[in-house]
């Protein structure tokens, strides 16, 4: 029987494997910037502002969904509109993770401790919000490393703040570091005052020069889980040194 050429072109095998695979790996790359731009986020812990709740080394998930959606959800932060959708304040003792105010493009995380409105002070170390002093327990001392890198054992303290969230706070420099004593910061209306765990290795809010009060259209998300986490000194690629180089015990904790 005769063939009627109907100018179609044929395919090879190659051809249509070729294309399947494109169209897979497009496919892929769409669902990774959904997921990244509307649910989940990784980041991974460069310094140690955080210790104790957070380690440099520490890898975790950001919920994008948690305050709700600004221009910085989306990678480059392109200026589509301003303020927020879907927004839900955070709450005080919430880990976020916001885009320095000074730049709106560095990737900063603390912990919220200042809502708008708020009058925060630290005096000899001890938080103050509203006028009244933070609730803080002594506990076991912590390990750490000096400015010069010594390891040294520091004062370590839970810390309770006004609406029950308990967290572990560190003075490395006792009650007297360059922070432990400030003026009160007035939290102006939409902004949110932000500290880190590590009182006295930590460039936060205190510091209005390099981060100041952030604007609630700057924040990205919560952070919620550790999803991976390795030693300080140890690299993430060399995976024959992960059985004792990964901190396993930290894998899977809820970040509070």
């Amino acid at each position: 029987m005769a063939r009627v050429d109907t100018g179609a072109k044929i395919r090879t095998k190659d051809e249509g494997g070729l294309l399947e695979t494109v169209k897979v790996v497009v496919q892929a790359l769409l669902i990774a910037l959904v997921v990244r731009t509307l649910l989940f986020q990784p980041f991974n812990i460069p310094s140690g502002s955080l210790v104790p709740t957070l380690l440099v080394g520490d890898y975790l998930f950001v919920s994008k969904y948690s305050y709700g959606y600004s221009r910085h959800s989306m990678p480059f932060s392109p200026p589509l509109f301003s303020g927020r959708i879907w927004a839900s304040e955070p709450q005080r003792g919430d880990i976020a993770v916001f885009k320095l105010p000074k730049d709106n493009s560095t990737d900063y995380i603390k912990r919220v401790i200042g809502l708008p409105g708020d009058k925060i002070q630290v005096v000899d170390g001890v938080l103050h919000i509203n006028g009244k002093a933070v609730v803080r327990k002594r506990v076991e001392d912590y390990r750490t490393t000096d400015p010069y890198g010594r390891p040294v054992s520091v004062p370590q303290y839970d810390e309770t703040l006004p609406n029950g969230v308990t967290h572990r706070v560190i003075e490395r420099d006792g009650d007297h570091g360059y922070w432990d004593n400030t003026y009160v910061y007035t939290v102006p209306p939409g902004h949110f005052f932000m500290m880190g765990d590590n009182r006295d290795n930590s460039t936060d809010s205190r510091d209005e020069s390099s981060v100041g009060f952030v604007p609630f259209e700057n924040f990205v998300g919560r952070a919620e889980i550790i999803f991976f986490s390795i030693d300080e000194n140890a690299s993430a690629w060399r995976i024959w040194e992960w059985p004792w180089t990964v901190r396993w015990g930290r894998i899977l904790d809820p970040i509070r």
